[in-house]
């Protein structure tokens, strides 16, 4: 690039600029955001923390940051799935059995869903319980292949994988602010502290 064209910039370049910062038309197309980036977008509204790592060390760093963060070092994690109580192992976690003796929830999802910012699960990943029966705190370790841009999608998905025995109790997370702020779309649904643990798997 010339010296002239560093100091002064191009001709083509403004146009650019001018073309970007204009105004869209009302009856232009809405731009299409990345699956990755809309469903970051409308998570983050939803009140979710959201963590993204590239490896499991990076997992357990991040567990730990938020074990750290809130002070739950002599707190009991929950779970249900035990092949993933066997990848936390490692993580030093105090654990119980017992619902009513937990702080916090480590569990998994079905999937990520973009369009709202939801989680999709089932009885895979809390049994028969009701959102309300489990602890307050949810830690949710999903990776970015789960990522998809419909529930309707979602539901198709649970019904390809699992042809033998459709799992039960299929339901999204949506609402993850503990404040008592709630408009009337949130009314009877369970917020839930969650953060989300997203491993890079693509």
């Amino acid at each position: 690039m010339s010296l002239f064209r560093k100091i002064f910039g191009s001709k083509s370049d403004k146009k650019e600029e001018e073309l970007k910062s204009g105004d869209r038309g009302k009856y232009m197309p809405e731009i299409k955001l990345p699956i990755d980036e809309k469903f970051t977008i409308n998570f983050k509204a939803n009140g979710g923390k959201f963590l993204y790592c590239e490896d499991l060390n990076e997992i357990f760093q991040s567990l730990d940051s938020i074990i750290q963060e809130n002070k739950w070092e002599d707190k009991k994690a929950f779970f249900f799935d035990k092949h993933l109580k066997d990848k936390f192992k490692d993580a030093d976690l105090l654990t119980s059995d017992k619902v009513s003796d937990c702080t916090y929830f480590i569990t998994t999802c079905e999937n990520l869903i973009a369009n709202d910012g939801s989680l999709l699960i089932s009885s895979h990943q809390i049994a028969e319980k009701k959102l309300t029966e489990l602890p307050a705190n949810f830690i949710v370790f999903a990776t970015t292949s789960q990522m998809i841009e419909t529930i309707g999608e979602g539901l198709r998905g649970i019904k390809t994988k699992n042809k033998q025995r459709i799992p039960t109790n299929i339901t999204t997370i949506k609402h993850f602010k503990s404040s008592d702020e709630k408009d009337f779309l949130s009314y009877g649904s369970s917020s839930k502290n969650l953060y989300l643990l997203l491993l890079e798997d693509l």
